[in-house]
């Protein structure tokens, strides 16, 4: 095992147990420089997806999927992992997550209009961080209107960033008491936060077939949040093509 593997196992424990065979592990929400609040370079990602061992990394940029295009390209290319593109969107009431996008979602819309497109492409509709009031979360009347409305794919059960665990098993206990698939995912804004969460689960073939096999999967992850030490770098244009 390679330092810099060990060093992501010491940060997350859970990483030191293997996959099961015929598994993956999907991180299913996490951002790149191209979503304005964090400076995380796209070989900054590769490198974590390396050590954290990532299957599959949902890329899930606010408002934005040219990160997760270029990655799926850079990542997909070389054979290191494969990428879902993903754009978390605002609404009116909240964000959501769109999955297996091919275009990007217009932002500023309400909740209604934001899943339908989302769904017009294929796409998969995820709920993230709900109940956390110290994010961007869809209101509880949205989501149980959305929820209604047969919209809601999977909620996020479990994300990294969330502080409180009664949060996230809040959000657990009504997608189970819904029918909703769950997921996690570390909602990584640092390179090293790649690796708290995500789900473990049988291999899949395209968003009908993952949605499908989410329901076996086990959420894996803990609490993580910590900012990036600092150092002096200068963070590419995100207008620049690599």
């Amino acid at each position: 095992m390679g330092s810099a593997a060990a060093a992501a196992i010491e940060r997350h424990p859970h990483l030191a147990t293997p996959c099961r065979d015929g598994y993956v592990r999907v991180d299913m929400h996490s951002h790149t420089m191209f979503s304005g609040d964090s400076t995380t370079t796209l070989d900054e990602i590769i490198e974590s997806v390396v050590e954290a061992g990532i299957d599959v990394l949902c890329v899930t940029d606010h408002n934005a999927i040219e990160g997760a295009v270029r990655l799926q390209r850079e990542l997909e290319g070389d054979g290191i992992c494969r990428v879902i593109v993903g754009e978390e969107v605002r609404t009116h009431t909240g964000e959501i997550i769109g999955l297996f996008l091919t275009e990007r979602i217009s932002f500023g819309d309400n909740a209604v209009d934001t899943a339908t497109q989302i769904r017009k492409q294929g796409g998969v509709m995820y709920v993230p961080h709900p109940f956390d009031p110290m994010r961007r979360n869809l209101t509880e009347a949205s989501l149980i209107e959305l929820t209604d409305l047969g919209l809601v794919d999977a909620i996020e059960a479990h994300n990294s960033k969330t502080s409180l665990q009664s949060l996230n098993k809040r959000a657990r206990e009504f997608g189970e008491s819904h029918g909703l698939a769950l997921g996690a995912g570390s909602d990584a804004h640092v390179p090293h936060a790649l690796g708290s969460a995500f789900v473990e689960m049988p291999d899949f073939d395209g968003p009908t077939d993952f949605l499908a096999k989410l329901g076996e999967g086990v959420l894996v992850g803990h609490h993580w949040d910590m900012h990036r030490p600092w150092s002096a770098r200068i963070v590419p244009s995100v207008t620049e093509e690599y």
